[in-house]
């Protein structure tokens, strides 16, 4: 089964400055900017939770029919939220560690190197 997920990192000044199109499903670009609209429309859930609650990794925070959006903030209040239709929580959880062992980033910056790029897609595989 063809698995649905798109990961976004957004700033805390509420810039994107990573996305991808990780899942398996076939990638089509009217589906893109309907996945960005639902990481966009969760963003107000987000940050409504992040000052209620000490927890980091958020869980799920909004869904759109089968699609659910699980976010992990950092202290320094950027989210890497997650688009996914995978019932795997320990999956998803990992997901995220394992991308935060990735500490080559200038604040404030887009993330454009290949390498990140190339670990996120194939931590997807392994975990979504």
């Amino acid at each position: 089964m063809a698995s649905t997920a798109c990961f976004v990192i957004v700033s805390k000044n509420d810039i994107p400055i990573y996305e991808a199109e990780v899942g398996s499903a076939p990638k089509k670009e009217d589906l893109a900017y309907h996945h960005q609209f639902i990481l966009h429309a969760a963003l107000d859930v987000v940050q409504d939770l992040a000052w209620t609650t000490n927890a980091m990794f958020l869980r799920s925070v909004d869904r759109f029919n089968d699609l659910v959006v699980s976010v992990y903030v950092t202290a320094g209040h950027t989210r890497f939220m997650l688009l996914h239709d995978s019932r795997s929580e320990d999956g998803i959880k990992s997901f995220f560690q394992e991308i935060f062992l990735n500490p080559l980033y200038l604040p404030g910056s887009r993330i454009a190197s290949s390498h990140f790029d190339t670990k996120v897609r194939a931590l997807a595989r392994k975990y979504l």
